[in-house]
């Protein structure tokens, strides 16, 4: 696929400024780039789970969507926007409609994850011709931090404090991307801002243009939950690669594809260590948990490479 990244930049904005996002989210960086995957000329459909996406750009009278916009409860985004698809094609069998339109829905990893799962699951088994995007910044964030099943283990959150009693969530995160692909549906990828978003843009126009659903799960951290310095975003996710945390791979039609392999794979640490919701990770006495996080990350990357070998 050719690759002009001046040209996609250059790209009119579907998400216009001046919404109420705080200052370096992941999700409002995810969105806008997801879009710009969209050809010209054609429209889109865009559902929003209830999450910080939806109350910061969709405050009546007010809408920062330049596209189509449908706000749903958390649990319900995959089904509204199966049955807009399905209707687009009713009418468009019938001749009502020339216009092309795309369907894309956006969910935070609590209306993804967790709440929104059952509809996501049902849009994806019926092989609905649209793209769900989760931008997962680990944990309720809208809400007051609190944990999902997106969060990581041994983070700090407002329903799993750290203390004299808890080192933090004691799970690890849920693997939805594999899920997803369990579904056996056309498209699965899962990307980060990395590479002048060069991986985030080639996945979000493969999505969105190859027939049948397609989920992109994107890392977009966020500032207040984490805990890291606003401005180092692009290298939290860059670390996030490097240490495998956050692997960059595709599913397409069932054939797993790894996208990168660090040449030195850095330790978990170095992914970690900005991040306030891992300060206690690094006192002493708790080497230990530092361990168990790395062994699971070298777990998964393992079983990843296993998929993707064959």
């Amino acid at each position: 696929m050719a690759y002009n990244f001046k040209e996609i930049m250059n790209k009119p904005e579907r998400l216009a400024p001046g919404h109420r996002m705080c200052a370096g989210c992941g999700g409002t960086i995810a969105v806008r780039n997801v879009l710009r995957g969209l050809h010209e000329g054609d429209h889109a459909v865009i559902g929003n789970a209830t999450g910080c996406l939806e109350v910061s750009t969709f405050t009546y009278p007010y809408t920062s969507w330049q596209d189509s916009y449908i706000h749903n409860a958390f649990e319900n985004a995959g089904s509204t926007l199966s049955g807009v698809e399905g209707a687009y094609k009713a009418l468009k069998r019938k001749g009502k409609l020339d216009a092309t339109y795309k369907f894309i829905t956006f969910g935070g990893d609590g209306g993804t994850y967790d709440i929104g799962l059952q509809s996501l699951s049902g849009a994806m088994e019926r092989n609905h011709d649209m793209v769900y995007v989760c931008y997962d910044n680990g944990a309720y964030m809208n809400t007051g931090i609190q944990r999902s099943s997106a969060t990581p283990m041994y983070a700090d959150t407002t329903t799993t404090p750290v203390g004299a009693q808890s080192n933090g969530k004691p799970q690890n995160r849920k693997d939805l991307a594999s899920i997803m692909a369990a579904h056996d549906i056309p498209y699965v990828a899962q990307t980060t801002f990395v590479q002048n978003f060069k991986d985030l843009h080639i996945k979000s126009e493969r999505a969105i243009y190859t027939p049948g659903a397609a989920f992109l799960n994107i890392m977009a951290p966020c500032p207040r939950g984490w805990r890291y310095n606003t401005p180092d975003i692009m290298e939290i996710c860059k670390l996030g690669v490097e240490t495998c945390y956050w692997p960059l791979f595709e599913v397409i039609e069932g054939k797993w594809i790894l996208n990168y392999e660090p040449k030195n794979k850095k330790p978990i640490e170095d992914f970690l260590r900005p991040q306030g919701r891992f300060r206690h990770l690094f006192q002493k006495g708790n080497e230990s948990l530092l361990e168990a996080f790395q062994k699971e990350v070298d777990r998964r990357w393992e079983e990843l490479l296993f998929r993707c070998s064959r």
